[in-house]
């Protein structure tokens, strides 16, 4: 696939919406969250450790008992490990770093009361199989951590869904300004004139053969994001091609834009180049050095009502007929930037439509 068909692919609105979707959760989720900026764990519970750390802390906390001889933070270094302290304690009783006389004395310690694990449910047996019935000082109640834990997560899982919501949002708002309401033929009124009724009415002459597809678009003023493009496909619904229309050129500053040119394109997946000629308004395509700017475009076309203009490619054919024109007032030169502009394109398959 040529870039020139991938820039018309990228033309339209929900494509360009699906490919920005997937690079932003590409650079967001990957790139950003796991490599430039990942998430850092800091002040994590022994009992999140992995099991080489837990017994380092476990031969700590028997070594400082030692010394210390403070029973209530042994038990509370013990419970700390989990439902893995057993284990582990049982692992050291032949560490060579360890005297065994320390390990017997905390031992007897943290198996003398009942002791509970982090959750604050789950008791460890004493050494004689029996629970003991002493309770556990203030300073062992079980830990806060785990509870602040779930929070975190709790409130990672309500900003996910803020944002999976935010999206969608979004997206149905853009479907609707860059689909939608484009799609909308022009019966409203402009200036306080409704626009003409022909204009929804198919448009090819006694004894022509109809055409394969049919499609009508409006530009006014003050549409700063004019660019409809549409999907052309044969009778038993093979895809064959797209065309549209979009802004091409303004004129002077200030909002809304000055539309003094608009391009019509037909893009046939037979062939391998995109054909595109730029309809300008009277002032534009009498302004030589406007010309010259848009010649390299396409092939410019001064836009009269109901002028025909025809767009070939290597199967198709495209006839864009101008079924209304306006120009706008003001400042700028006269009929130099469009007010509205309504044009019908029928395509049919390249031989088929000529008059």
């Amino acid at each position: 696939m040529n870039v020139e068909k991938i820039r018309q692919y990228l033309s339209r609105p929900l494509v360009a919406a699906g490919v920005g979707f997937l690079l932003g959760l590409l650079i967001g989720l990957p790139v950003l969250g796991w490599g430039i900026f990942p998430v850092e764990w800091t002040d994590a519970a022994p009992v999140h450790l992995r099991q080489d750390l837990k017994t380092d802390y476990l031969r700590m906390a028997i070594q400082a008992y030692s010394v210390d001889q403070d029973s209530q933070l042994a038990l509370q270094r013990w419970q700390e490990l989990g439902p893995d302290a057993q284990t582990i304690l049982d692992s050291l009783a032949t560490d060579p770093k360890l005297a065994a006389k320390d390990i017997v004395a905390f031992r007897g310690i943290v198996l003398a009361g009942q002791v509970l694990l982090p959750t604050g449910i789950a008791p460890q047996s004493t050494q004689a199989g029996q629970e003991s019935a002493l309770p556990l000082p203030t300073s062992q109640q079980p830990s806060a951590e785990a509870p602040a834990a779930a929070a975190g997560l709790t409130n990672w899982l309500v900003l996910l869904g803020v944002f999976c919501l935010l999206t969608l949002i979004i997206g149905g708002a853009l479907f609707y300004i860059l689909v939608i309401r484009k799609r909308k033929i022009s019966t409203d009124t402009v200036g306080g004139q409704t626009l003409p009724k022909q204009a929804e009415q198919a448009y090819y002459e006694e004894g022509q053969s109809p055409p394969i597809a049919q499609f009508m678009t409006t530009y006014m003023l003050g549409d700063d994001l004019y660019d409809d493009s549409f999907s052309i496909d044969s009778p038993t619904g093979e895809f064959l091609g797209e065309c549209g229309v979009g802004i091409s050129d303004t004129i002077g500053v200030g909002e809304p834009k000055k539309v003094a040119a608009v391009e019509v394109w037909l893009f046939d997946k037979n062939d391998i180049q995109t054909i595109t000629k730029v309809l300008m308004s009277e002032h534009a395509y009498n302004d030589p050095n406007i010309r010259q700017r848009l010649l390299s475009k396409g092939e410019p076309v001064m836009v009269r009502p109901n002028e025909s203009i025809l767009l070939e490619t290597a199967t198709l054919q495209l006839e864009a007929r101008v079924i209304d024109l306006g120009y706008g007032q003001g400042a700028l030169p006269q009929n130099s930037f469009f007010e509205r502009l309504t044009l019908e394109l029928a395509v049919w398959p390249r031989g088929e439509g000529q008059r």
